[in-house]
């Protein structure tokens, strides 16, 4: 069980006294400062937090998971994580407090990078094959459903634990033979080693079978049942940020060099444009909106992660996602 009281007098220490003081609400991204971080950093700069009343720093992050238990601690009252992860977080920790409040990848970037000259082009392939996978990685955490939908042998494809900052120096260099990544970072990654684009395989897990949702802005649920307007001010500036991001990628992205001068502003827009065009301009969210979930979906990746995880509670969507703190019908990104 996870330790409420802990979590409590974090909350106080962190959140509570003056008004004043809860107008600050950092941040935690799942990973470091790069394309699609850009949209967070305009709606700093286009004064859309301060337009709600907050004051926004953002973290880095280390990972997908990361997040997940510095909102839940009470660390941060709003994070960016996989919702997968936040389930089976939940699962096993029931009763922490802590939500999906916004979903931003409605279409997951989670992928298998694999080298064509090394005889990976498709699911198959990778039978055989060593795979480098960081533990932390969100792709990684859902590469047993990506494989029971694509019937290959786990026993047949040698695992090798890697690090984030080797996983695509040792693609590169043909040490392993694919890696699990997000789609948007791993194959920019590769391209800026020098790894010849027509030799990417960029194998995505959702044009095989995997029927999930991707990463989420989260909120510490006691922190945000205490602010309710501040988490949908918070979201507010997220989506009019995405929104702009949209429609001026390369202003957004010199929003996101003012705070990672040593990025390759050219790489980091077209990591943006690949986020946008794969994972968050969807045709569902053109059409019924940013920030939501359909019912349907969400309860069939539920059914989906149990094929090859063992609930220990029986699973409902609310308990791992809300629309509170979302307009009707989410918000327009055109």
């Amino acid at each position: 069980m996870f330790h409420r009281a802990i979590l409590a007098t974090a909350a106080v220490t962190l959140f509570g006294g003056a008004a004043s003081a809860q107008t600050e609400v950092p941040f935690a991204l799942d990973w470091k400062f790069e394309g699609p971080a850009a949209p967070y950093f305009v709606a700093i700069d286009k004064g859309y937090f301060e337009d709600a009343g907050l004051s926004v720093e953002i973290a880095a992050g280390s990972g997908s998971l990361d997040a997940i238990p510095k909102v839940a601690t009470g660390a941060f009252p709003v994070g960016f994580a996989d919702i997968n992860s936040l389930i089976k977080f939940l699962d096993q920790n029931p009763g922490a407090p802590v939500i999906g409040a916004m979903m931003v990848y409605d279409k997951p970037p989670f992928a298998v990078i694999g080298r064509k000259s090394q005889g990976v082009s498709e699911p198959a392939d990778l039978m055989g094959k060593i795979l480098g996978a960081p533990p932390p990685d969100g792709a990684w955490a859902q590469f047993p459903i990506f494989a029971a939908e694509n019937d290959l042998d786990m026993d047949a494809i040698t695992v090798e634990p890697v690090g984030f900052p080797t996983r695509e120096p040792m693609l590169a260099e043909g040490a392993v033979d694919a890696i699990t990544g997000f789609s948007f970072s791993s194959y920019l990654n590769l391209v800026r080693l020098d790894v010849p684009e027509d030799d990417i395989s960029t194998i995505l897990m959702a044009d095989y079978g995997v029927d999930l949702y991707g990463n989420a802005v989260i909120v510490n649920t006691e922190f945000a049942a205490e602010n309710p307007e501040i988490i949908k001010g918070f979201l507010e500036a997220v989506a009019m940020g995405w929104k702009d991001a949209i429609a001026d990628p390369a202003g957004a992205i010199e929003s996101l060099i003012e705070r990672n001068p040593a990025a390759d502003a050219e790489l980091e827009q077209r990591r943006l444009q690949l986020s946008i065009d794969a994972n968050v301009m969807t045709d569902y969210v053109a059409e019924n909106g940013f920030g939501g979930i359909d019912e349907a979906r969400m309860d069939s990746a539920i059914e989906q992660i149990g094929t090859t995880y063992e609930y220990a509670t029986e699973p409902m969507a609310s308990t791992y996602f809300t629309e509170d703190y979302l307009p009707e019908g989410g918000f327009s990104l055109k």
